[in-house]
């Protein structure tokens, strides 16, 4: 696999200084070093990891277009929030399915942030109809579930994380075996890296393997929403 360093200092340097001047101002003075110190890097290393994925699924895209790619929009989407602030002081990338519209569908996630760079797979968020499609696919078919999320590589690598209903969902048995997974709101699983880590020659290669790890709880939930794995 192809070694190459894609997160430098500076592209961590650039969003801590974001964070303290998230203006349109310094941001338009700035503009130049977010396109070569953070979004650049970030498009690089999406298409460098696209072959990648695509020994995982083919079914996946990375997408290294500058717009409407795999890349998240450093712009927040403030209409609805009482947070004016126009910037995300994070860079992230999305790998979502071939049929998915928007973020909440199926998906490999990289999240770069000052204290914060993590790996991300699964759905986040889902719909009332996907959360039930996924529940049912668990109580359908508890032995694969239990294998999707016990798997050695999956246990070194990756963590069950999101947040979960504080009661059992209405519906389903409260005294299943496997309550906790139902009691689920997201089906996400992390692995957490450092800032060395992620500026590292191998980090593609850290990635990937957090990738395939996660891979039998990816196939799980896409089959569970009827996607082709």
């Amino acid at each position: 696999m192809r070694t190459s360093r894609y997160f430098s200092p500076a592209l961590f340097r650039f969003l801590r200084e974001l964070k303290r001047n998230n203006n349109r101002e310094w941001f338009a003075a700035n503009q130049g070093r977010y396109q070569s110190e953070v979004r650049d890097p970030l498009l690089r290393f999406v298409s460098d990891f696209a072959p990648h994925l695509r020994q995982i699924s083919r079914h996946f895209v990375a997408d290294s277009r500058p717009v409407g790619s795999s890349l998240f929009r450093i712009y927040r989407d403030t209409r609805f929030s009482p947070d004016k602030r126009p910037f995300k002081t994070w860079a992230a990338a999305q790998f979502r399915h071939e049929r998915g519209r928007d973020v909440h569908a199926p998906g490999f996630y990289l999240h770069l942030e000052p204290g914060e760079v993590f790996a991300a797979a699964g759905i986040w968020r889902p719909d009332s109809d996907t959360l039930a499609k996924i529940r049912d696919a668990i109580v359908a078919h508890p032995r694969s579930w239990k294998r999707a999320v016990s798997g050695k590589e999956f246990k070194a690598l990756c963590a069950l994380g999101g947040d979960s209903l504080e009661r059992p969902p209405r519906g389903y048995d409260p005294e299943h075996p496997l309550l906790e997974d139902l009691k689920r709101k997201d089906f996400v699983c992390w692995t957490d890296f450092n800032q060395a880590q992620a500026g590292a020659p191998d980090f593609l290669t850290r990635f990937t393997a957090a990738g395939r790890a996660a891979a039998p709880f990816m196939e799980f939930l896409t089959r569970a929403v009827n996607l082709d794995w």
